[in-house]
């Protein structure tokens, strides 16, 4: 590769060598094509089952049950699988989590063509789907460690993935609006099974340090490990909390999004896929703009002011009754959450200890989605009372609050932050004592 490219910092490299370095790593290049094609029919699933249960029984406790079902698992299961994410190969616990998944998918749309599909069988295969997920987002994550050798590009390759994540965000939920309009749900279903083909080869054909086995201990003792690390220091902690909280009364508004294309707003399918789409606007907006960052340095206090913006943007979306608007504030939404949620991810895999990888990212995923099933089972109850907006406006004011509190003890962060970056060489150590700019704030050009 060029070394503009190898080394971005230097003199004359272009704001997109910058962005897509991490790109010149030939597993993580075949990782991001393979999953760029599969993310897309992730998401178009994603809006056709939500679409396909309103449709069913137009119940918003119903649209939380189902979500509800999808998630439950990774925080069931998280915990003990971080343990196994630790001790086996992750490259092959990757490949066995995209074919079950592939088989998820093909049978979702057998069901779905045949027309005997019932929101049961939606439920169930959403419960098999997200213990394939359990295993499969801790190893995800910590497998971009072996695809991208140098750890100076770690930052950019979670930024990237997050950018491809929300690329597909756009391009699926439009394609499933007019897919679904046009033939059904069912095809959603079926292109996105089909659309697996691509990661798994893309992992098949990949070129891997040889994988060495480590000791362990037991699982219930892994997972004790595991569990003190995160509940001990806190720097991961907080961020944990913090992420948990926002998933949990905030996330939600992706499960009641057809009651506000549709009721609210007086919309169809087309406008499902448009809503969920300008999400992914700001979403991807939010991930590209952290992958031209140079350093992680800066990414602590951007957690605070995303997590209050994604609170704000929520209370006034839930206010709109105009469609032009919701649009806009959506792409505010989803640049916001993309900023705190990557950011969040930067900094676990930046200071955790290696041999814990797997488990604070297992509990990462838990905080992530793994509490988001109680919050759209919540949710779905509380709007079959108050009504969907008011369920929404009271998530976005709790965001705003926990905001608060994690900016409130963002100075001892930085503190305990400090010595691993330090150490990693992400900051100079100084011996004359004098006090450079703290971790995490962003130092000056």
């Amino acid at each position: 590769m060029p070394d503009k490219i190898s080394n971005p910092r230097r003199r004359g490299g272009t704001n997109w060598r910058l962005i897509l370095r991490a790109l010149q790593h030939r597993n993580y290049r075949l990782f991001y094509g393979g999953q760029g094609i599969s993310l897309i029919g992730t998401w178009m699933t994603r809006v056709a089952t939500g679409w396909l249960v309103y449709r069913l029984t137009h119940s918003a406790f119903l649209l939380g049950l189902v979500s509800f079902a999808g998630q439950i698992p990774i925080l069931l299961l998280g915990p003990v699988a971080g343990v196994w994410v630790d001790r086996l190969n992750r490259h092959r616990v990757l490949v066995v989590t995209q074919v079950l998944s592939m088989l998820e998918s093909f049978a979702l749309a057998a069901l779905a063509l045949s027309g005997t599909i019932t929101v049961l069988d939606v439920i169930l295969l959403n419960l098999f789907q997200g213990a394939v997920n359990a295993f499969d987002m801790p190893a995800r994550q910590a497998f971009v460690v072996e695809m991208v050798e140098n750890r100076e590009d770690l930052p950019n390759a979670i930024a990237l993935n997050s950018s491809l994540v929300n690329a597909a965000r756009l391009v699926g939920p439009s394609v499933a609006g007019l897919l679904i309009a046009a033939v059904g749900e069912g095809y959603c279903f079926l292109l996105d099974g089909f659309s697996y083909i691509a990661v798994i080869a893309s992992l098949l054909a990949m070129s891997l340090v040889p994988w060495t086995p480590r000791p362990h201990a037991s699982v219930l003792s892994e997972v004790r490990q595991g569990w003190d690390y995160v509940r001990g220091f806190r720097p991961i902690w907080s961020i944990l909390l913090l992420l948990s909280l926002v998933s949990l009364v905030g996330m939600p508004y992706t499960a009641l999004m057809p009651i506000f294309a549709g009721s609210i707003l007086h919309g169809g399918a087309h406008t499902f896929g448009f809503l969920m789409g300008a999400s992914g606007v700001g979403a991807l907006v939010g991930a590209v703009s952290l992958a031209a960052r140079r350093s992680v340095l800066g990414l602590g206090r951007l957690i605070p002011i995303t997590a209050a913006g994604f609170g704000a943007s929520l209370i006034a979306f839930a206010a709109s009754r105009q469609l032009w608007l919701s649009l806009l504030l959506l792409v505010v939404t989803g640049f916001a959450f993309m900023q705190q949620m990557a950011s969040s991810n930067t900094i676990l895999q930046t200071i955790s200890e290696d041999q814990k990888r797997g488990r604070v990212m297992s509990f990462y995923s838990m905080a992530f989605q793994g509490v988001a099933p109680f919050g759209s089972l919540i949710a779905g109850a509380v709007a079959n009372r108050i009504g969907a907006p008011h369920t929404l406006m009271l998530g976005g004011a709790i965001c705003i609050v926990g905001a608060a509190l994690f900016a409130w003890q963002l100075p001892v962060v930085r503190e305990l932050v400090r010595p691993i970056y330090v150490q990693m060489g992400i900051i100079p150590e100084l011996a004359t004592g004098i006090n450079t700019a703290s971790v995490l704030q962003e130092p000056p050009e």
